[in-house]
């Protein structure tokens, strides 16, 4: 039977990254995104990949989503919760509906992901998987991440936790990957004084890159990654051991 992983962001530069990883890795992959096209010219590139168009700020496009794709494939095997962005205004200028929109672009979507998602891992074989997509920004007061998102990102990692302990003897298995510095489209929201203060602090002289991120994700997705659930994996070259 083919494993079926949903990829929120999936039209993103770490999205795609993980999307070629876990079709590479024999998955069949429903890439979520709000940008359609890039979609559509992401299926034209990949045989296991099936284009969904979603507003992953719509709880009910969520659970309308996820009853296509347990009509379509019997069930998911995996999520990876990767869609997210950073806005950048500044405490205490930020607007409120900044804050709603931060909050339900990085952490809604996610946890109304997580909700549809379980029900349909439901009687599926193995260790079903849910990776969620977080940051060093969520722990790491160093680095220049505003409050609002750091918040959405720290929610995240609450939640993987208590899914992990409430699924744990159903066979669920939720860890997520908090990244330091990535080479995606979100650098394009920083000033370059900003990102070279940023990558300059990377104790390998530069950022990371998607692929290195999506290497995670699959071996967590894999039998490997049975045994882990309840982690905040932290990738960031060491630079915050202390």
């Amino acid at each position: 039977m083919i494993r079926i992983a949903v990829v929120t962001g999936a039209a993103g530069g770490m999205g795609r990254a993980i999307t070629d990883r876990l079709v590479a890795d024999g998955l069949h992959v429903v890439g979520v995104d709000i940008d359609g096209p890039a979609l559509i010219s992401m299926a034209a590139d990949l045989d296991s990949f099936t284009p969904e168009a979603v507003d992953l700020t719509d709880a009910d496009a969520i659970a309308d989503l996820f009853d296509r794709i347990t009509a379509r494939h019997g069930g998911v095997d995996a999520l990876v919760n990767n869609a997210g962005t950073c806005f950048m205004s500044d405490f205490p200028d930020i607007p409120a509906a900044e804050l709603d929109r931060q909050m339900a672009i990085n952490f809604s979507s996610a946890f109304h992901c997580c909700q549809q998602a379980v029900k349909a891992m439901a009687g599926r074989p193995g260790v079903r998987k849910i990776v969620n997509i977080s940051s060093n920004g969520a722990y790491n007061f160093d680095v220049f991440d505003p409050p609002h998102y750091r918040a959405s990102k720290a929610a995240m990692d609450t939640l993987t936790k208590d899914l992990a302990r409430r699924y744990a003897r159903d066979r669920i298995a939720v860890n997520s990957i908090a990244p330091a510095m990535t080479e995606t489209p979100l650098f394009n929201v920083l000033t370059e004084d900003v990102l070279a203060r940023a990558i300059s602090a990377m104790p390998h002289g530069h950022a990371m890159q998607p692929t290195e991120i999506a290497a995670w994700v699959g071996f967590l997705i894999s039998p490997a990654g049975d045994v882990s659930s309840g982690n905040v994996i932290i990738l960031n070259q060491g630079r915050d051991v202390r």
